[in-house]
């Protein structure tokens, strides 16, 4: 009953069934086996491919921060239904996809629980993290470890010169920054505040 919500019933109904071959009759062709997602990437490197042009390689950033950031089962009890969210949640890319997917949990399951909520703000945060190039978030402590092995020097020391003594920048075997995390300071917080410094 919204704008887009037919499109929207299109692309799950693509998820679910599959997009059909190209240049076939048949009704769907390896999508079903790969998902929709990776079907897309697929397709689009084939096409780099046969274009002679270089396939996008996807950066990947792992997060370990402590934070609560997980669907509980008292809030979806469906283990397929549970999976399906995590995937949704897990292709988050703007702020718009993470009000997107509030909305839809919240009309769907009821109001959100924190980890929930915390894992849509992980999403989002990681997403943006790996568009920067940073391939790495660690928590140790009281310090929080952002690797990335190209890490442009003028927006590292922009940013340890914002916080003089809290940040580090490190160019070692794995280079990076390092925050110094004070009192009362939210790890998501800070993780935002260096992403958007370095992006």
């Amino acid at each position: 009953t919204s704008f887009g919500s037919g499109f929207r019933i299109a692309m799950r109904d693509l998820e679910i069934r599959g997009a059909g071959n190209i240049l076939g009759a048949q009704q769907h062709g390896h999508m079903e086996s790969v998902g929709y997602d990776m079907y897309l990437k697929l397709l689009a490197d084939a096409i780099s491919e046969e274009k002679g042009e270089q396939p996008t390689a996807m950066t990947e950033c792992l997060v370990d921060i402590r934070i609560e950031a997980h669907i509980p089962e008292k809030y979806i009890s469906d283990t397929a239904q549970r999976l399906d969210v995590y995937r949704k949640i897990a292709s988050v890319r703007t702020e718009e996809d993470s009000y997107d997917i509030v909305d839809e949990l919240c009309d769907r399951f009821g109001d959100m629980p924190d980890a929930v909520k915390g894992l849509i703000d992980v999403a989002l945060l990681r997403n943006r993290a790996a568009a920067a190039q940073i391939k790495e978030i660690s928590q140790k402590g009281d310090n929080m470890m952002f690797y990335s092995d190209s890490l442009e020097p003028q927006k590292a020391l922009a940013l340890a010169k914002s916080y003089p003594g809290r940040c580090q920048i490190v160019s070692s075997q794995r280079p990076g920054v390092v925050m110094r995390m004070l009192k009362g300071d939210q790890p998501l917080q800070v993780m935002k505040t260096v992403i958007d410094q370095l992006s």
